[in-house]
C-alpha cells in the first residue's frame, strides 16, 4: 500500500495546481506511480510529462498480529460490462485482505488484476460486517477439531532422527 501525492506541473494559466493524495495498492513503487498517474490522466488532464510527484510513501499496518475485518469497495470491468462491488475479507493486514481480493476475483469473476480499481478500503467492526463467512468466525466459541494429533513422548525417550517413520494418529 502506497500513499503518492502529486498534482500537474504550474503553468502560466495554473500557477498552483491542486494536489492530489492517493492511497494506492501495488507490488512496487514503479507500479504505485504508474497507477497514479492513470487516475491523474482521468480525473484531471495531468499526464506523467506534465506533472509531478511530490511525495511517495509506502504504509505499513499498525497491528499486523492481530486478524481484523476489511471491507473493500471496487469496480472492475468483465467481459461484458463495468461492475460495482463490496467484499469483506479477514486478515492481519490490509495488503493481505487486497491479495486476497485479487485472487478471488481472478478465481471467481476471471477479473484482471489491471481492470480491477480499488475505491475504498475499511477496517470493520464486528457488528458492521455483512457477509455470512465473515459473521461466522465471529463466534467466541468457535472451535476447530484437531484431526491429527501427534501423542507427546517421554523427554528422555525423544530423539531428533528415527529409524522409523513417525505415527501421527492415536489409537
Amino acid at each position: 500500500q502506497y500513499q503518492i501525492v502529486g498534482r500537474a506541473a504550474p503553468t502560466p494559466k495554473n500557477p498552483v495546481p491542486k494536489i492530489y493524495r492517493m492511497r494506492l495498492f501495488a507490488k512496487n513503487t514503479v507500479l504505485a506511480k504508474s497507477r497514479f498517474w492513470y487516475f491523474m490522466k482521468k480525473l484531471n488532464k495531468a499526464k506523467k510529462s506534465g506533472g509531478e510527484l511530490l511525495a511517495v510513501n509506502e504504509l505499513f499496518d499498525k497491528g499486523p498480529t492481530k486478524v481484523k475485518n476489511y471491507g473493500i469497495w471496487l469496480r472492475y470491468e468483465s467481459r461484458t460490462n463495468t461492475h460495482n462491488m463490496y467484499k469483506e475479507f479477514r486478515d492481519v493486514t490490509i495488503n493481505g485482505a487486497v491479495s486476497q481480493m485479487y485472487s478471488e476475483m481472478a478465481g471467481r469473476h476471471r477479473a484482471h488484476p489491471n481492470t480491477i480499481q480499488i475505491i475504498n478500503t475499511a477496517t470493520l467492526k464486528a457488528s458492521e460486517c455483512k457477509r455470512d463467512h465473515i459473521l461466522e468466525m465471529h463466534d467466541g466459541k468457535l472451535k476447530f477439531p484437531i484431526i491429527r494429533k501427534m501423542p507427546l513422548v517421554a523427554k528422555k525417550m525423544r530423539s531428533t532422527f528415527q529409524a522409523r517413520r513417525p505415527m501421527t494418529f492415536v489409537r
